[in-house]
């Protein structure tokens, strides 16, 4: 399992309900959430082989920022 960690604009319950379906259809997520009261508001995905670069283009088309945080 991979704990994939992200930098995102999905600041509210609203936003995030329409990523929902974007990353629900990504094969390989075990569960995800997002943390509205961290300033990077943060997306953290627990997963097995998913290549960060997809989350970030599948957002990134959609509209949304996204960037992966790195250790």
């Amino acid at each position: 399992m991979n704990i994939l960690i992200f930098k995102t604009n999905l600041e509210s319950p609203e936003l995030i309900n329409r990523a929902k379906p974007l990353l629900q259809n990504l094969q390989g997520i075990n569960r995800w959430n997002v943390d509205m009261h961290d300033c990077d508001n943060v997306l953290r995905i627990e997963a097995i082989e998913l290549s960060p670069r997809s989350v970030e283009q599948i957002l990134q088309e959609a509209g949304y920022y996204c960037e992966e945080l790195l250790d």
